[in-house]
């Protein structure tokens, strides 16, 4: 299997969960900011995706989100999403991103995010939240 994006011309792909409100409203945004195809987006939830494809779990995915560059390697988190939106020529708010104060901010905002994506967007269950 290679590591390498489908499609060249991708500057990164983006494997989210289509099945999250918030997270598929991010996505749409996204994919209109697109015009030049930059992003390769994969869904998550789609029946037909596969998680050991690409040498991960689907809870790996689940708990955050996750990219890829061209060259194979693998972005978490804020970084993903750095990625996104300078694909899509945001690059002046990426740089805004990386300001220690803001970038910290942008971390821990996104960590408590992601723990209870499921919670806030009313998808918890027994399987999918577990109580401690």
């Amino acid at each position: 299997m290679s590591n390498e994006l489908s499609l060249a011309n991708h500057a990164v792909e983006v494997f989210y969960d289509g099945e999250c409100p918030l997270c598929l409203r991010e996505i749409q945004l996204l994919k209109w900011l697109d015009r030049k195809s930059h992003i390769q987006f994969t869904d998550i939830a789609a029946s037909e995706f596969n998680a050991s494809k690409y040498e991960k779990t689907s809870t790996q995915f689940m708990d955050e989100i996750h990219g890829r560059l061209p060259d194979g390697s693998w972005i978490i988190g804020v970084e993903v999403f750095r990625q996104l939106y300078a694909a899509v020529g945001f690059g002046w708010l990426v740089w805004l991103t990386r300001i220690p104060g803001i970038s910290h901010a942008l971390n821990f905002g996104y960590q408590v995010f992601a723990k209870n994506r499921l919670r806030l967007t009313g998808r918890c269950n027994a399987k999918t939240c577990k109580l401690d």
